[in-house]
């Protein structure tokens, strides 16, 4: 009987034999299970444009789940271009609304959008929208995910547009977070009203594929305050700073207590976590402003500039928080050391 550790590595063994230039790499979907993705889209087949992930309508393939303290776990869903669906719900204006926003394989239920819904209810009357792109997500093929990110955040786009225009939301009371290729999807929503969102929080923005400058990569002019928590930089998630204020706890790259992190998934969880215990901990991640991102990867930081929070509610908009920061957390939750 072959033991899991020895097929594990019979598994890895065959992945680097395989020609280099084809970019075999391990990638968890949002539960941490691994899977091994091309990411060259050089040697992928054709597209079939048959396949529904190729046919993503965000207009009508997206769902949205609206939790508030009235519902706090039965979701009502809003419709985008459905004014009805909004008056006849629980959304109120008044309260400020944040989306959350899953990865690739995920959905609208998976536990990063859960564990943040969790605790902003915890402390808060807020319109929590939990965003359901797994149409698209969901499928084998990483590219073809990668590449919906736009159009995902078109759809958050649209029904913000929808929120402002018939229940009177005002984007100054609109956070966006979202967590791997979610990141992406999140600032792509913000860039769909003119970087004007309050607050973009991208979780651990995915790696693969993804370069500072694209269009559709998250970036610092997405909103009033773009942060970026980076918990697995240069595997899973990109290793440059893409926010205006860039926090990187434990270096960024890997987590203590994830043990022999195969693949990554581990440290690349933490970021919702992280941010999801700072919304309602009275312990916060307190964080050190450094000189520059390439002390960040040579492992030193040169206290410059104040001290700031990571995550949290409010955010640091306002505060004048940007630069990159380098924090501590423990090994297991509750994380934040203050």
């Amino acid at each position: 009987m072959i033991t899991p550790c020895i097929a594990l590595l019979g598994f890895l063994a065959a992945a680097a034999a395989l020609p280099v230039q084809q970019s075999w790499q391990l990638v968890p979907n949002s539960d941490g299970h691994l899977h091994l993705v091309n990411i060259n889209p050089y040697y992928l087949p054709e597209a079939d444009p048959s396949e529904p992930e190729h046919l993503f309508n965000p207009a009508s393939d997206m769902e949205f789940r609206l939790f508030t303290r009235s519902n706090p776990t039965a979701p009502q869903l809003l419709v985008i271009g459905n004014p009805g669906s909004i008056s006849g719900s629980n959304f109120n204006a008044a309260h400020p609304t944040r989306f959350t926003i899953h990865g690739w394989n995920g959905n609208g239920n998976d536990g990063s959008n859960t564990v943040i819904r969790n605790s902003l209810l915890s402390v808060g009357d807020f319109n929590v929208i939990a965003v359901d792109w797994s149409v698209a997500a969901v499928t084998p093929n990483y590219i073809s995910a990668r590449n919906a990110v736009g159009p995902a955040g078109t759809g958050v786009g649209l029904l913000i547009s929808d929120l402002i225009a018939h229940a009177g939301a005002n984007v100054n009371n609109i956070y966006i977070s979202g967590f791997s290729l979610g990141g992406h999807v999140a600032g792509n929503a913000g860039k769909r009203h003119g970087g004007n969102i309050n607050s973009i929080i991208s979780l651990d923005p995915a790696g693969p594929l993804f370069s500072a400058g694209q269009d559709d990569a998250v970036s610092p002019q997405d909103g009033q305050y773009v942060e970026t928590i980076m918990t697995n930089a240069g595997l899973l998630g990109i290793d440059i700073p893409m926010g205006q204020a860039n926090f990187y706890p434990n270096g960024g790259r890997s987590q203590p207590g994830c043990g022999v992190d195969v693949g990554g998934g581990c440290a690349h969880a933490r970021a919702p976590a992280f941010y999801a215990e700072s919304i309602s901990s009275t312990v916060p991640f307190r964080s050190t402003r450094c000189a520059n991102h390439n002390e960040i990867l040579q492992g030193v930081c040169t206290p410059s500039g104040p001290d700031a929070n990571m995550g949290g509610e409010p955010s640091n908009h306002g505060r004048g928080v940007n630069g990159v920061f380098f924090l501590t957390t423990n090994a297991n939750a509750p994380f934040a050391q203050g």
